[in-house]
């Protein structure tokens, strides 16, 4: 059976959103140095998402749209794990009803709430890029606009 040409984004985004997922579990396990732990985990997750960014501009070559969609896609899943995780955490730390209630109404609005903004913003990073790598490829090639 053939192959397609394009890679798929689905493996990439499913990677990164365990990836985003696991950042947030991991880095919120030490009781010390709190704030620079979480400090850490954005730092390490926004380093995931700019490289996530210009891996679906410019290995996959995908327009901004589709790329910024790819990318909410990862986020929504690291937030849905990261939802997955509190709710097991607190069946073990004897959460009240209430709470526990609030968390599983977490697993739907966590991705949504973190899916949108990171759409937004991979949206725009994704037409700068655009425009800023096709100005440079007609450069290269000679085109002059």
């Amino acid at each position: 059976m053939g192959e397609s040409p394009r890679q798929s984004w689905v493996p990439v985004a499913v990677l990164l959103g365990i990836g985003y997922a696991l950042v947030g579990i991991v880095f919120a396990v030490p009781a010390s140095h709190v704030q620079a732990w979480r400090l850490a985990a954005w730092v390490v997750s926004a380093i995931g998402y700019g490289a996530h960014i210009a891996y679906e501009r410019v290995r996959l070559q995908h327009s901004p749209g589709p790329a910024a969609l790819h990318v909410a896609v990862a986020v929504a899943l690291g937030a849905f794990g990261l939802a997955v995780g509190a709710n097991v955490h607190s069946l073990s730390t004897g959460s009240t009803t209430q709470h526990r209630q609030l968390l599983l109404l977490a697993l739907g609005i966590w991705p949504i709430m973190t899916a949108l903004p990171a759409f937004l913003v991979a949206l725009g990073t994704n037409v700068v890029l655009a425009r800023a790598l096709g100005s440079a490829q007609g450069k290269s090639q000679g085109v002059h606009p």
